[in-house]
């Protein structure tokens, strides 16, 4: 289980915690960027699609790549997901089976990419590549693993949110960044923005500096529902939890109260038990992400009531220019077939 992300790390200007940490940042700098900068060790014999993202926590990567892989299968090609499968045991590769595998085995964010295409999680990239070649894909989209260097990839798009950007703009432990952003953005092919805010500006900037084309995107509700009904309690295991009760009220949904929860959380029966009383008691609608509930799949006594009595606000990454994206797809796929005969 992830643990929730410092509040220091989101504010713009450093903070004297954030300060104070400066000689560890910058040695997880170094030895992050020495590693980012391997040679790959392994080339797939099919085109590799990376949606990464500059900062730990979330930035839209999941829906992201299940976005791309519809673009894909509209190309005419085949899809396939690789993972590492944050949250899950399994450490060799495995092809995730949604109606089998639990999120403890391969994580959350797999489970939801399985339900688009056949995904593959591994902690070894390259091992998952291989296998998930075995199920005769075109062309694999990765999600995270912006900074491995396991794989060679042939477009490497960087996901960030447009309300949060990269915070205080430091390396951990100081700030968010993964390691600094000057490589990291030599690195990336391109800046996929999502949602709305000015936090990303700075980014955007520096990826027209660096040549790099800017994307945008929005998170949308994946269908036309009615959710100003009874009141709802929404709570959320994941990275930025204010991020999903907002798009819940701007869908007019009657939000009564919020509970947050920190990243890939895994629920206990204590906290089941307290959301369905809380529900009962003030006669609220139980609803939480596709990633919430996935993790809840399968359970039973207190935490499979709370599955039973909770729905989730399902959404989708909408391209602003589909085009375009399916373009670098393209150009993706002849960067392969170039590679190949290399």
């Amino acid at each position: 289980m992830r643990q929730t992300a410092p509040e220091f790390w989101w504010r713009q200007e450093p903070s004297a915690a954030a300060l104070a940490l400066m000689p560890v940042a910058r040695i997880w700098a170094a030895l992050a960027e020495r590693r980012m900068l391997k040679p790959p060790r392994y080339r797939a014999p099919v085109p590799v699609i990376c949606v990464g993202n500059f900062v730990v926590g979330g930035a839209g990567k999941t829906p992201t790549a299940m976005a791309l892989a519809r673009l894909a299968r509209a190309s005419g090609l085949k899809p396939g997901m690789l993972a590492r499968g944050y949250g899950g045991a399994a450490r060799s590769p495995v092809l995730v089976v949604p109606s089998v595998n639990t999120a403890e085995e391969v994580g959350d964010e797999a489970l939801l990419l399985a339900q688009t295409a056949p995904t593959v999680v591994a902690r070894d990239r390259a091992a998952g590549a291989r296998r998930l070649v075995e199920e005769k894909i075109d062309i694999i989209i990765m999600d995270d693993g912006f900074q491995n260097p396991a794989l060679a990839l042939d477009l490497a798009i960087v996901a960030v949110d447009a309300a949060n950007g990269i915070g205080n703009g430091l390396t951990i432990p100081s700030g968010p960044l993964r390691l600094p952003l000057t490589p990291q953005m030599r690195r990336a092919d391109a800046l996929l923005v999502v949602g709305k805010g000015t936090a990303a500006d700075p980014l955007i900037r520096a990826a027209a500096r660096a040549g790099r084309p800017v994307i945008h995107a929005e998170i949308r509700p994946a269908r036309d529902q009615e959710w100003r009904k009874e009141p709802i309690l929404a709570y959320a295991g994941i990275a930025h939890p204010e991020k999903f009760f907002t798009s819940l009220r701007e869908a007019a949904a009657p939000v009564a109260k919020t509970l947050s929860f920190a990243d890939h959380y895994q629920y206990g029966e204590a906290d089941a038990m307290k959301l369905v009383q809380i529900a009962e008691r003030e006669k609220l609608r139980l609803v939480t992400t596709e990633k919430d509930l996935v993790r809840l799949a399968g359970k039973t006594g207190a935490l499979g009531a709370l599955r039973e009595r909770s729905e989730a606000f399902q959404v989708v990454l909408a391209f602003e220019n589909p085009a375009a994206v399916t373009e670098m797809i393209e150009a993706a796929v002849n960067h392969a077939a170039l590679a190949q005969k290399a």
